[in-house]
């Protein structure tokens, strides 16, 4: 299943609840934003979730909000 088609089911609300609750993270996201991406912009959620050693819900919503965030400037 495509990284989008995981946001169109009823339950990615409720997942995305429980990934926010998660008081790590802010931090994955930002290692995932500034360091795994950066290292390779294409990687799976699938490979994200060992690398981060986290479930597979919490790096499909890690890259479902990073794709979907505007560059920042610095």
């Amino acid at each position: 299943m495509q990284l989008e088609q995981y946001t169109k089911e009823k339950l990615w609300q409720m997942l995305l609840e429980t990934v926010h609750a998660n008081v790590m993270y802010p931090t994955h996201k930002a290692y995932t934003r500034d360091t795994l991406l950066k290292e390779k912009p294409d990687i799976k959620p699938e490979e994200l979730a060992v690398r981060l050693n986290v479930p597979l819900g919490e790096a499909l919503v890690i890259l479902d909000e990073l794709s979907t965030e505007k560059p920042s400037q610095n």
